[in-house]
């Protein structure tokens, strides 16, 4: 980069990958404007931008636009973004208030910066999908993840919906990983990071339970789902699944339960919890490695999978 830059914090350099052959400069001004160079051509090239898009969200997006930007800037072929975590996936409609639908606006930004394809994993929800007019491939971990807990669970377990919302999840997740029967929970909202779970829809007595999500953010879900779980009768031998392993503000704390045994995710985005003897990481690296290979195994732009 040029001397003009300061940044306001290490520049990041990303050296030459597997699948292509250039390299890339992240830098900062002073005042916190993001500044990307890329430092070899990627004229008529296919192009792949990972980048989930998780804490600190903003910034994430925000880099993912100008890189994007970029390349289009460059005359590359086709950008393709895997963005295995879509950040305000959850804003995905008004419900009745003044406020903005923040899912739709960040689609619609990562169109306009020259984004032709999305792929993700494990949408929030998945009308997500319409909100784009670029085609969409949302891949799913939990196969990935079945294969991590299968061995890990008891057999008398059973699957646990902390919402109406994840139903369909944990009914995949009953039928690949244990052929179990499924647990719904119902909860309202407090805030905005706070829920409370006001009924149990089906019989946990005595049984051991797998909590699944889509993501854990605060880990406030989940701990009010553990002590309706508990409070209803079940096993204290309760394992949690998520895709995304966000933690933030106090998640650790939360799942710091002496009934929970494990807590699976993936790591569509990077954990900086150390020490959690709990914590097992799942890489969907093969998953999403399949999706670029598919692209690509036509060798022909336009010709998705």
């Amino acid at each position: 980069m040029s001397s003009r830059f300061s940044p306001a914090r290490p520049t990041r350099r990303w050296p030459e990958r597997s699948l292509g052959s250039w390299a890339l400069v992240v830098d900062r001004y002073p005042d916190g404007d993001v500044a990307e160079q890329l430092l070899d051509s990627v004229r008529r090239k296919e192009v792949f931008l990972v980048q989930p898009t998780s804490p600190p969200v903003n910034d994430h997006l925000i880099e993912l636009l100008a890189l994007a930007d970029a390349c289009r800037r460059a005359s590359a072929a086709r950008i393709t973004a895997i963005v295995p975590f879509f950040g305000y996936g959850r804003a995905d409609k008004r419900n009745g208030r003044r406020e903005p639908i923040m899912a739709r606006v960040a689609a619609d930004l990562l169109q306009v910066a020259g984004i032709s394809n999305v792929v993700t994993v494990d949408l929030h929800t998945p009308q997500i999908e319409g909100f784009f007019h670029a085609p969409v491939d949302s891949l799913t971990a939990v196969p990935t993840l079945c294969r991590a807990v299968r061995d890990r669970v008891p057999a008398d377990l059973v699957v646990v919906s902390p919402d109406v919302g994840r139903v369909a999840m944990a009914t995949r997740y009953a039928e690949q990983c244990v052929g179990a029967s499924v647990v719904v929970l119902h909860k309202r909202h407090v805030s905005g990071s706070e829920t409370k779970v006001t009924h149990v829809v089906g019989d946990v007595s005595g049984r051991a339970c797998l909590i699944v999500d889509d993501m854990i953010s605060t880990g406030g879900t989940v701990a009010e789902s553990i002590k309706a779980l508990l409070a209803a009768g079940a096993r204290p031998e309760i394992v949690v699944a998520a895709t995304h392993g966000l933690f933030v503000f106090d998640a650790r704390n939360r799942l710091n339960h002496p009934a929970v045994r494990e807590v699976f995710v993936t790591d569509t985005v990077r954990t900086a919890e150390k020490d959690w003897p709990q914590l097992r990481v799942i890489s969907v690296a093969p998953l999403i490695a399949g999706a670029v290979q598919r692209f690509l195994a036509k060798g022909a732009l336009g010709e998705s999978y």
